[in-house]
Parts: structure tokens; sequence; C-alpha cells
């Protein structure tokens, strides 16, 4: 298993496994428009923001994008926010989310980052017992707002 920044190529996979998900099916297109490219372009141009696939011998079977924030807060601290994680159907439950979620905080550890954190939608039971089993803490109280 090959953990590495996304291209272009992977694109597909990524729009692909963000539709095949319980929340996302309702809310993603179908396949790769216009939308997608200019997301595609803002996040891998942006030295803050990484797309991580796990390519599997030319397989991409996981992703995840993470945000590096630099800020004030913790004497200078920088962070890292883990978002979109997803895991192609047929892989989930055999351990390459914990894989994939150790890699980039160890990355971000390396980084120097202070703290990596993750909002999980309230809907996703199985995924905060996921983070959980990883050490992540329901620290906080988050919220969002639609535009």
């Amino acid at each position: 298993m090959d953990f590495r920044e996304a291209v272009h190529d992977d694109l597909p996979a990524i729009v692909a496994l963000l539709g095949d998900d319980v929340l996302g099916k309702d809310r993603e297109a179908a396949a790769v428009d216009e939308v997608y490219e200019r997301a595609f372009a803002a996040v891998t141009e942006d030295p803050r923001n990484e797309l991580v696939v796990a390519d599997d011998g030319g397989e991409i079977v996981a992703a995840l994008q993470v945000t590096y924030i630099p800020g004030l807060g913790r004497h200078g601290a920088e962070r890292a926010l883990v978002e979109s994680v997803r895991v192609r159907a047929d892989r989930r439950g055999q351990g390459l989310g914990a894989e994939l979620m150790t890699w980039v905080v160890t990355r971000a550890g390396e980084r120097g980052c202070a703290l990596v954190q993750l909002t999980t939608d309230k809907r996703r039971a199985d995924a905060r017992r996921f983070y959980e089993r990883l050490g992540f803490v329901a620290s906080h109280e988050g919220m969002k707002r639609d535009l």
C-alpha cells in the first residue's frame, strides 16, 4: 500500500469515494465535472493542503484531505485539519483507514503540528468509535453553518 499525494488521474476515483457513502450519495455528483476540476486544482496547488490517496497497485482505495492551519494559539502552533476521509466500501473493516490515519498523524507530527483535528458527522456513530480507537478525543463541540 502506498500513501501519496493525489495526482489528476486519481480524481475520478476520489469523486467515486466521496459519493460511495451514506451521506455523500446525496451531496456529491456522480462524475467529475468542472467544479471538481477547479476544486482539485485549488487543493493540490495550495501548499497548505494535501489530498492523500491510498494506492494499492494502481487502484485508489482510500483518500483524505489534510489542511495545515497556522495560528497564534498554542504558542504559534500549526495544526492539521483532516477532512473527507473515505475508504472504498469493499476495503472497509480491514484496517486500511487506521493505516491511513496513522500515516497522516505521523506526517503532521513530522511537519511540526501541535495537534491533528477533525470533525465527524453525528450520524456516523461507527466513524466516531473508529477515531476514538485511534486516540482522538471529542473535546470540543463542533459547529457548522451551510451557506
